[in-house]
Formats: structure tokens, sequence, C-alpha cells
């Protein structure tokens, strides 16, 4: 199916950022910021029903193999892939890692080579730290050059379009530019993230009191202003970056941040991690219990110095922004 602009045409003069998944999480702050700073943004989105206020948005329809970006890439300088069939806890596909590729894949692929061929001069694909692994022995946080053991279909799939994007690179001269980044949150942010604020905002007393373990997030705020400077600055081209705060916490700190910045102290219980990690298993919620409790640490030396930045945001400052959306949202 032929993409299908909806509305604000862009000028012939000036070069358009297509943006996919615009309507997203990450995608809708990326767009806002490109917008306030003056750029054109083009917005993909799946149907006419979604759009991105003061965008040029275009409908592409189902994201795989066969999706035509022809309207979404023209007089387009900057391609930057969110869009992806995202980590799905309880995935019903009869087939999870062929559904994965399809979009993660088929679709990432098929849009870059498009984009190559249209004049594209740099493609941003966000991939996901999931790529490295499920997790990191405390204080040894992955690196960009570590080999990559992605375990579930959404990694692999990740891994899978990574390389082959690279291969494309090679072929046809257009820039890469490949960011994994650990979890985000920030206003908006839904899942595992958003039940901890509810929880906390309702007292309700956790069993997360003594976990010892460090993980690495990324503030919305923080990864989209690295998106940015990744759009033009000379040394991310064909580079693999990972992003992070570059402030590492364990549950039991994060938890404590979170409820200083709802003003409701977090209640709690120092439950040992083995009895939690065994009351999960029985309950079959083992695979929360490892997030919970195990280590994902990265490090961010190489974006730091080769791209010549820092965490726009303190991990503090990112979420009491997003506590207070949440309190202003409930």
């Amino acid at each position: 199916m032929r993409s299908e602009a909806l509305h604000n045409p862009i000028s012939q003069d000036k070069k358009s950022v297509l943006v996919s998944g615009a309507n997203g999480f990450v995608g809708t702050a990326l767009c806002a910021e490109l917008l306030r700073s003056g750029q054109s943004v083009r917005a993909a989105v799946r149907s006419a029903t979604t759009q991105v206020v003061n965008a040029q948005n275009v409908s592409v329809g189902e994201i795989n193999g066969e999706t035509d970006w022809t309207n979404a890439l023209f007089n387009t300088k900057t391609v930057i892939h969110l869009a992806a069939r995202v980590h799905v806890m309880k995935d019903n596909s009869e087939y999870p890692l062929k559904a994965s590729r399809i979009v993660n894949v088929d679709g990432t692929l098929n849009l870059a080579r498009q984009a190559a061929k249209a004049g594209v001069q740099r493609f941003i694909f966000i991939s996901s730290i999931k790529v490295n692994g499920e997790g990191t022995r405390l204080g040894k946080p992955y690196t960009a050059e570590d080999e990559p053991a992605p375990l579930d279909p959404y990694g692999i799939s990740k891994h899978e379009a990574e390389v082959g994007l690279l291969q494309l690179a090679t072929e046809t001269g257009m820039e890469v530019v490949i960011l994994r980044p650990t979890l985000i949150y920030g206003p908006g942010v839904k899942g595992n993230f958003q039940t901890m604020l509810r929880c906390l905002e309702m007292g309700i007393p956790l069993p997360l009191g003594a976990i010892y373990n460090k993980r690495s997030f990324i503030a919305l705020d923080n990864l989209v202003n690295l998106i940015i400077i990744c759009m033009a600055h000379p040394a991310a081209a064909n580079q693999t970056f990972l992003a992070s705060d570059g402030e590492d916490l364990s549950t039991t700190e994060l938890l404590k941040h979170l409820g200083k910045a709802l003003d409701k102290p977090a209640k709690l219980i120092p439950l040992p991690v083995c009895v939690l990690k065994l009351v999960a298993n029985l309950m079959g919620r083992g695979d929360v219990a490892q997030r919970l409790c195990d280590s994902l640490q990265v490090d961010i030396s190489k974006t730091q110095d080769l791209l010549e930045w820092n965490p726009l945001v303190s991990v503090d400052d990112g979420l009491r922004k997003t506590a207070l959306n949440f309190l202003q949202s409930s």
C-alpha cells in the first residue's frame, strides 16, 4: 500500500526528518522537540485516525517488508526509525520470533533500502539493550563493543536488523546510527514503571526493601536529546551507542527515589532476594523477579566521548517529572 500524506505539505526547499512510530511514547516527545527546534517533521503513523500536532502526518499502514514509504520519504534528509513490534510479556503469537521479524527486521530493512534509494543521508535506528542480553554481573556493565547475546524474540530481531542495516550502509553509503537504550521512563510511561508509581501512590507495602542490584535507566528527555545529537554529529556515522542516564540504581533505591518524587515515602519490606525469587517462581512470575532483582548496567563512555554528550537531566529530575505527570494524569 502506498503511503498517504494527510496534511501540512512540506516546502520543497527544506528537507524533512521522517519519524516512524511518531505517535508512540518516544515518538511523541521526539517530534515535539524537533518541531520546537524548527525542524520540518514528517510523522509516519499507522492510520489516518492518528495525528501528530504540527507535523506532516503520513499514513503508512502496517509495517513489514512490503510497506511503501514513497510519500513518507519524499525530500527527506534523515530517518529516525522508532516503530517496532515491542517486547511482549505474554506473547500469544504462535511464532513470536517470526512475528517480531516481520516488523523489526523485514519492516526496518525495507524502509532503509527505500530510504537509501531516495537519497536519505542518515538513518537512525532505535534498537534495544536486549541486543546485548538480559543482565549483567554487578559492576560489569555492557559496552557497545560486547558480543551481542540476545535471548528473546524482540532482542534477536533487533540484532538481526542492526546487522542488516550496517551491511546496507556499506553497500549504499547511507549513514546508519544505532542506539540501544535501557529502560526508558518519563511522562506517560506505561508498563511496570507505571505499576510501581501506582503502588507507591496508593501506599501499598512492597517486599522490595533488600535488593542490592544495579540497573541503568534513561529518562525520555535524555534519549530525545541523544537522538537529536545523532542526527548531525559526524562521529555518529555507522556507530552503535548504548544509552542511559549514567546513574545506576538498585530496585530499592529506585522505589525510594520515586516515593520521594511522589511525596509518598516508599513502604518497603526487606524480604531476602532468595525468598522473593522463590515466591515469584511459585506464582509463575519468575521473569518479573529477575528484572527486579538482577543487575543490568551499561557503560556509556563511548557515547559520551565520541558524541561529546552528557545526559541532559539527572535521574532525580527525570523521576520528578515522571511522577508529576503521573499525579496530574491520575
